[in-house]
């Protein structure tokens, strides 16, 4: 609880009323397609979402959010969450999301007024291009192999990238490279000459604008007031995105097994087999049970950890534990889920 828990729950309330009434009954339309067809159908939510005061509502009030604390975004990305649409009709969703948060801690403001003030507004779109094909860096950043020299003033910078979320499209992109010994962070518009989607992955989910894709960086020059923050402070920064970033997928994802819980509730209150509803079934009972009892363990989960990051301090530990337990907890939710709805849960 916090002073401002009123105004928490009157959002949160806004928050499942945008997405009930607005957000699923366009799911069916949004997803029927490949990637790149979600865009006009986000757009249009987006606009509703901001004459609701839902844009972006984790940011400071500067930048048209609610200024919520860690905790209190956790209560509302679980909110948005409850429709895989829903963080993207709200611009919570990664990779805008964790960009955003990078920029508003680090960025000059000129840097600010340039590309936060638009991503924030949810009118164009962002990518976070540090993860590298042919043995580059992955979950360690360290193995970085895209490179950025220095020469007469201008950054020139060479490399691959690869799960570059939502590239295809993207106005601009925060992209990580190896400068000497250390790692920078810049910001580049991808429509810079040397910029190349080469492909957008086949992947099991089709549900983020632009996709995922592999994008080629062939002497990219940028000038030097386009490095985000400090020169040689990318590993550093890297954390200071990543951290709360692990956490806000935890809260959207847990929004999504409720909504499966939800869905496999209803079915097996209104489904009959052997003489009985499915729910009054033992078997089936007990799976809803563990269901709701993985839910709430996540819950607070999440919200431990949004509370330590809430005091300031940098919470990888607590927030790479949570995305552990998170992911797995909700993954078997979904099992179960699949499990009660049988052949129905693959259509």
């Amino acid at each position: 609880m916090t002073l401002q828990d009123g105004r928490v729950g009157e959002l949160i309330e806004r928050t499942d009323a945008f997405i009930r009434d607005l957000v699923i009954p366009r799911e069916r339309d949004a997803f029927a397609g490949r990637h790149g067809s979600l865009d006009s159908i986000v757009s249009e939510l987006r606009a509703q979402a901001r004459r609701l005061g839902l844009i972006a509502p984790h940011l400071p009030h500067k930048w048209g959010g609610q200024g919520l604390t860690h905790l209190e975004t956790a209560r509302v990305f679980r909110a948005a969450g409850y429709s895989l649409l829903g963080p993207l009709a709200m611009n919570i969703a990664a990779p805008d999301e964790g960009n955003m948060h990078l920029l508003d801690r680090v960025g000059t403001e000129e840097q600010k007024a340039r590309f936060l003030a638009p991503l924030a507004k949810g009118t164009v779109r962002s990518a976070f291009l540090m993860t590298e094909p042919d043995g580059g860096a992955g979950s360690d950043p360290s193995m970085l192999a895209t490179v950025a020299e220095e020469h007469a003033g201008e950054w020139i910078i060479r490399g691959r990238k690869t799960f570059a979320t939502g590239a295809a499209g993207a106005d601009f992109a925060i992209v990580m490279a190896r400068t000497g010994s250390s790692a920078t962070m810049f910001l580049v518009q991808m429509n810079t000459p040397g910029i190349r989607v080469e492909r957008i992955l086949d992947t099991l989910d089709e549900t983020m604008p632009g996709g995922h894709a592999v994008v080629a960086l062939e002497d990219v020059r940028i000038g030097g007031s386009d490095i985000l923050g400090e020169a040689n402070q990318g590993f550093r920064y890297a954390q200071v995105r990543l951290a709360p970033a692990r956490l806000t997928h935890c809260m959207r994802w847990w929004g999504a097994a409720r909504r499966a819980h939800d869905v496999a509730v209803n079915y097996a209150a209104s489904r009959q087999a052997f003489g009985r509803f499915l729910i009054d079934h033992e078997g089936v009972g007990f799976m809803l049970a563990d269901n709701l009892i993985d839910l709430k363990q996540t819950e607070l989960l999440i919200d431990w950890s949004a509370g330590i990051l809430d005091t300031g301090a940098m919470g990888t530990t607590e927030s790479s534990m949570v995305k552990v337990a998170a992911s797995e907890s909700l993954w078997r939710i979904a099992d179960r889920c699949v499990q009660i709805l049988g052949g129905m849960a693959l259509t």
